[in-house]
């Protein structure tokens, strides 16, 4: 028996069976392994079994006499399984993929129904045998020599299970350089062992040049031209033999570009393990975007990898992200405009392209490294079978985990919901008591929908079961009832929150974070119409019980004498001081409150869920924050309370930090100027301190353009430029207007597809800051970033903007 980790996974029909291939990093090495004969199978209601085997046997159905013997040998198998319906189903049973593909396409034109017809055989083996990342196997096994010395170890005859095994993968980082059309300049390749950019140019086809820049060493191996450049990748890679390559947009533009250039001279690049070829596939959902899959090693897109473990940055952009963690970027001068550069440095700087190719691949590198982004991947694919290289998967990871149950349990899954489901209630939000606090505790809710879940035993199985028998179950909402002892969900929920109580503990804040996310992906998943188990009473019995017991909660803290101001999802806002000087309650003080408040309710939790439902709670509340000074807005123009916005300052061990949830200083599209003024008068308003003065100097320095640096926007072109017609927002016009003049100076087109512009408002509307040429609209800016941030809090403290410019203005 040995050990590995999942790297790819495919299947394919071999002749008249079908092949499943599975490539493993293993602590010897790469590793293939073969399985050979499994039976692609879906489920049939038992009562539609004659009309299947009049439907396959093409005595009556019209299919040309060549066909006929295409299905002669599935095999409809009697099974003790059931649809949520409580139909008993049977197995249908194919040899072949294509055959199943095949048969059906004819039941669905015959209108018969299927149950589980839309998995990957390869998928279902893993699925079933409970195979999560790491495998055991054993086998016939051989070695194999590969292409430039590398070679793997083959595995037929593979036997597989799960295992636990944490592999060492060897990563390389790769990044290119091209012309404004697509034409390569350069690859550049990056790991621990290597520092290599295979580039066209005048030195002798393989040969190689040291060079140096900013301290950082590197090779050039020269080649001749394009072709020659895809040669010489293919013979990299496969002496590299990595199982995993890393890169930024590396899917989307690198290896989209590579295939196409391959395409150009009738190339299939060869890039995968034991001489196999690298295939592109266009996605169906968005034309700029794509999937590559090499067999035996992984490709990793950076940005994507970072989105799945949930890091938000004002911009993904390379340059962006690279600064905000490594405090260093890209090696340009000017770095938007590098296209430009880099076509330069081809043609005049060879050397120096070459360090600015490869200083990008180090930054990736870097970054996998700060995030540990890696680990992250493979503890997820630990954790729910998921690919390394798949972004998003809540749906896939969840069916991961409960099919391979439910099958166990005696039951099939049901089919994706008609027209994506019914939408379901979101979480609570209560109407806001806006005004200007001192002293608001915040307690929430530890992860309250994952909670729900394992006290009230929400469950697909559970659903089912507790409508069998409701009066033993456990009510919920939308008609719902619940089993109380056949379900999987609570156990699943328990099993990570132990495992993330542990990580904590260990101070483990990737695997913590791991299983956060996979966690809280439950109740989305239930509320999904994408998710085969979605059905609106499941996430309703989530969302309204959970509106329920925040509403529970505000009683019980209101019935001592407190106000709740606020409550949002799982959290609750509470007023501990009517009024008076703000240190007459200590930081001390306000935290004895806020634990006793957190023992009290949960003990009430406790007694309630226990003599109501007879359930144990796994409901649990938490003292989280004192807000020394709160402030609780209104909708603008209007004297509603608003939601989801409010603003504190916060105390903590003599150090005093401003809170902003929902307010301009967190939001992207608002210019430094509007951050910097609202940082600024919440501060002096938070400490009894006249704004005034500082709204009157901001607008004096604004009008005298002392401020112009600050007044840039910046923001994401989400769509192709031609794709906005109806509606033309500032930020695409003046995108519009970049390009327009890039044309006309022969430079290349920078906004067409998607992109970030930096753009400012002038007295003739908006312009992108790299070919400004009006005047500022300092109007625009009192009117639209000054004015919103000051009237969202002077009125509680008696002042008013206007008042403060009318003052200003006497002055002069």
């Amino acid at each position: 028996m040995q050990q590995g980790f999942l790297l790819t996974r495919h299947s394919h029909d071999n002749g008249d069976q079908s092949e499943i291939t599975f490539w493993l990093s293993t602590p010897d090495g790469p590793a293939q392994l073969k399985v050979k004969g499994e039976q692609p199978v879906c489920f049939i209601y038992q009562d539609d079994v004659p009309r299947v085997e009049q439907a396959l046997s093409g005595i009556e159905s019209g299919l040309e006499q060549a066909n006929v013997g295409l299905y002669k040998h599935y095999e409809i198998r009697p099974l003790a399984l059931k649809s949520f319906q409580q139909q008993p189903v049977c197995g249908l049973y194919l040899p072949t993929i294509k055959a199943f593909h095949q048969a059906i396409e004819r039941l669905q034109q015959q209108g018969i129904q299927m149950l589980e017809n839309d998995f990957r055989l390869h998928d279902r083996y893993l699925m079933e045998r409970w195979i999560r990342g790491g495998v055991v196997f054993q086998g016939n096994t051989s070695q194999k020599k590969g292409l430039h010395g590398s070679g793997f170890t083959r595995v037929d005859q593979a036997r597989l299970k799960g295992g636990d095994y944490i592999p060492q993968l060897k990563v390389v980082s790769l990044d290119l350089e091209c012309s404004a059309k697509g034409n390569l300049y350069s690859v550049g390749l990056y790991s621990d062992v290597i520092s290599l950019v295979l580039m066209i140019g005048p030195g002798e086809d393989g040969q190689n040049t040291l060079f140096e820049e900013d301290g950082k060493g590197g090779e050039i191996r020269w080649v001749e031209n394009e072709k020659a450049l895809l040669q010489a990748l293919e013979a990299t890679i496969a002496e590299l033999d990595p199982d995993v390559i890393i890169g930024w947009n590396v899917v989307g533009f690198d290896f989209r570009l590579l295939n196409t250039r391959a395409q150009r001279y009738g190339m299939r690049l060869k890039l995968g393990r034991g001489g196999s070829y690298a295939s592109w596939r266009e996605s169906r959902d968005d034309s700029n975007s794509g999937f590559i899959t090499i067999p035996g090693r992984v490709v990793i897109d950076g940005i994507a990898a970072l989105k799945t473990a949930t890091y938000n940055f004002a911009s993904f952009s390379l340059e962006s992200v690279a600064q905000e963690l490594l405090n260093r970027g890209k090696l340009t001068e000017d770095v938007d405009d590098r296209l430009a550069t880099i076509m330069h440095d081809f043609q005049h700087n060879k050397l120096k392209l070459a360090a600015y190719n490869l200083e990008d691949c180090r930054l990736v590198w870097d970054i996998f490294q700060h995030t540990r982004i890696l680990d992250f991947l493979i503890l997820r694919s630990q954790l729910t079978g998921l690919e390394l290289d798949r972004s998003g998967g809540s749906v896939a990871a969840f069916t991961n985990l409960y099919l391979p149950k439910l099958h166990r349990a005696g039951y099939v899954a049901p089919n994706l919901p008609g027209g994506g489901g019914l939408a379901s209630p979101g979480g609570y939000v209560m109407d806001s008591l806006p005004g200007l606090y001192n002293n608001v505790l915040v307690l929430d809710f530890k992860s309250l929908y994952p909670s729900i879940i394992r006290t009230f035993k929400i469950d697909p199985l559970g659903l089912i079961e507790g409508g069998l028998h409701p009066e033993q179950a456990i009510p919920g909402y939308r008609g719902a009832c619940f089993s109380r002892e056949q379900h999987f969900l609570p156990g699943i929920i328990t099993s990570l929150w132990q495992q993330r109580d542990e990580a904590k503990r260990v101070q483990d804040p990737v695997r913590s974070q791991a299983l956060k996310i996979l966690m809280n992906s439950f109740y989305g998943v239930l509320g999904s119409g994408g998710c085969r188990f979605y059905d609106t009473r499941l996430a309703s019995s989530i969302t309204m019980r959970g509106h329920d017991i925040l509403k529970q909660t505000t009683e019980w803290i209101e019935q001592k004498g407190l106000k709740v101001i606020y409550g949002d999802t799982d959290s609750l806002f509470v007023l501990i001081s009517e009024a008076g000087d703000r240190q007459t309650v200590s930081s001390e003080q306000a935290d004895q409150l806020g634990n006793e408040l957190m023992r009290e309710i949960n003990q009430l939790w406790r007694d309630y869920l226990s003599n109501e439902y007879g359930l144990e709670c796994f409901l649990e509340l938490e003292y989280e924050t004192h807000f020394t000074r709160f402030l609780m807005p209104t909708i603008r123009g209007q004297d509603t309370g608003s939601k989801k916005r409010y603003a504190g300052l916060i105390n903590k061990n003599g150090q005093e930090k401003l809170v902003f949830k929902g307010l301009e200083a967190v939001r992207t599209d608002w210019t430094e100027l509007a951050k910097e003024l609202q940082n600024e008068i919440y501060n002096r308003v938070f400490h009894d301190q006249d704004p005034s003065e500082l709204i009157s100097s901001l607008v004096a320095e604004l009008k005298a353009g002392q401020r112009d640096h600050q007044l840039i926007y910046t923001k994401r072109l989400r769509r192709p430029l031609d794709d906005y017609v109806k509606n033309v927002p500032p930020h695409v016009r003046a995108a519009r207007l970049a390009d327009e003049i890039n044309r006309q100076q022969g430079k290349p087109l920078k906004y067409q597809r998607k992109g970030r512009i930096a753009y400012v408002v002038t007295i003739n509307g908006p312009e992108p800051v790299e070919y400004q040429q009006s005047p500022i609209d300092y109007q625009h800016y009192i009117d639209k970033q000054v004015q919103p941030i000051a009237d969202a809090i002077l009125p509680f403290v008696g002042l008013s903007f206007n008042a403060i410019i009318d003052d200003q203005m006497q002055l002069f």
